[in-house]
C-alpha cells in the first residue's frame, strides 16, 4: 500500500493528537531575544500558527558548550523543540554537544523536557559523504556507524532525566534512507527525519507541475525503507526567489503551489513537519515565508490557508 493510500485511511479516522508543525532555525548570531522574536512571529503568522522549532545544534553561537538560548526562548513562548546535535564535527565536537545537552537538562529540567518532540543526532551527515554530496561541496560528513555510536551516547545521556524516553533519531535525505547500507542505522532510530527538495532534484523533471508527485514519491520510498519507524518531514520548501534549478522556477506563486500541495497535505494528515523556512533574508535562493524585519513580520508572502 502506498503512502498516499495510507494517508487517505488516516484522514478518515478521528485524530488523537496534533502533529508538530514548525520551522527550521539556524543558530548563527541569535541570542534569546532573537529566538523569542522568531518563535512569536511563527506562532502569530496570518493564516497559520507554527509552534515548533527544529534546531541543528545544542550549542549557543560563539561558545564551546553553553546550551543554546533557543531553549529558554522556547520555554517562554511555549514552543516545542526537535533538538539537534551536530554530528560532523568529530568526537570532540560531539562531546561538546552532549555537554550542552546535559547542562540544559540540569538547568531547565521538566520545563525543557516537556517541550521536546524528539532528538535528532546529526543532519544530512551521510548525504555529505555520498558522491552527490561531495560533488555539491556539501562539507564534512560521517558514516552511519558514527551516527549509531552517537545515538547510543545520547540515549545514555538522557536516561533517568527529564528527557528520558524522548525519541532519538537521525535526519538525512530521502536517497540516503533508501540505500540498504543504512539498514542498521534505521534499526537504531526511533524515527527517521527526511529532507527532500524537488527544486534541487535536477536529474528529474522538476518543474512545479511535477513537484507534488516528486515530493510524495520521495516520502513514500523513505516510509518503505523505514522498518516501520515513524517518518517525519524535517526539511522541505520551495524558493520564493533566486535562480532556476533545472526546470524548477523560484517564485512566490510556485512557492504557494508547493505549500498547498505538500504542507497542507502533511498538516491534514498529522505528519510531523518542520518547514524550510520562516525567514532567510538575503539568501539566494530564498525560501523564506516572510520578508525582512526584526522580529520577522507576521504577514507571509503568500496565503497559508489550506
Amino acid at each position: 500500500m502506498r503512502t498516499s493510500q495510507i494517508l487517505a485511511l488516516v484522514a478518515a479516522l478521528p485524530s488523537t493528537f496534533a502533529a508538530y508543525k514548525g520551522f527550521n532555525y539556524g543558530s548563527t548570531g541569535r541570542d534569546q531575544a532573537a529566538f523569542e522574536g522568531e518563535f512569536n512571529s511563527a506562532k502569530n503568522l496570518a493564516g497559520s500558527s507554527y509552534t515548533s522549532a527544529r534546531l541543528y545544534t545544542m550549542i549557543q553561537d560563539g561558545t564551546t558548550n553553553t546550551p543554546i538560548s533557543a531553549i529558554p526562548a522556547a520555554i517562554n513562548t511555549g514552543t516545542t523543540l526537535l533538538l539537534g546535535l551536530w554530528a560532523s564535527g568529530g568526537d570532540a565536537g560531539f562531546a561538546n554537544e552532549l555537554a550542552a545537552l546535559n547542562a540544559a537538562i540540569s538547568q531547565y529540567g521538566s520545563a525543557f523536557g516537556d517541550l521536546v518532540a524528539g532528538i535528532s543526532v546529526g543532519s544530512e551527515d551521510i548525504y555529505r559523504i555520498t558522491p552527490i554530496g561531495v560533488e555539491n561541496n556539501s562539507g564534512a560528513g560521517v558514516g552511519p556507524g558514527v551516527i549509531q555510536n552517537y545515538i547510543s551516547q545520547v540515549r545514555s545521556a538522557i536516561a533517568g532525566t527529564a528527557l528520558a524516553g524522548k525519541p532519538v533519531g537521525h535526519v538525512d535525505t530521502y536517497n540516503v534512507w533508501t540505500n540498504s547500507s543504512q539498514n542498521a542505522l534505521i534499526g537504531s532510530c526511533d524515527f527517521l527525519g527526511v529532507d527532500a527538495y524537488p527544486y534541487y532534484e535536477t536529474t528529474k523533471a522538476n518543474s512545479i507541475a511535477n513537484a507534488n508527485a516528486t515530493f510524495w514519491d520521495d516520502y513514500d520510498v523513505t516510509v518503505a525503507a523505514s522498518q516501520g519507524k515513524p517518518v517525519w518531514i524535517t526539511e522541505t520548501g520551495w524558493p520564493v526567489s533566486g535562480p532556476s534549478s533545472g526546470q524548477a522556477v523560484a517564485s512566490v506563486d510556485n512557492a504557494k503551489t508547493y505549500y498547498d500541495d505538500v504542507a497542507c497535505h502533511a498538516f491534514a494528515n498529522d505528519i510531523n513537519t518542520w518547514w524550510y523556512i520562516l525567514q532567510d533574508t538575503g539568501a539566494s535562493p530564498s525560501f523564506g515565508l516572510v520578508g525582512a524585519g526584526t522580529p520577522p513580520p507576521t504577514t507571509p508572502l503568500y496565503s497559508l490557508s489550506c
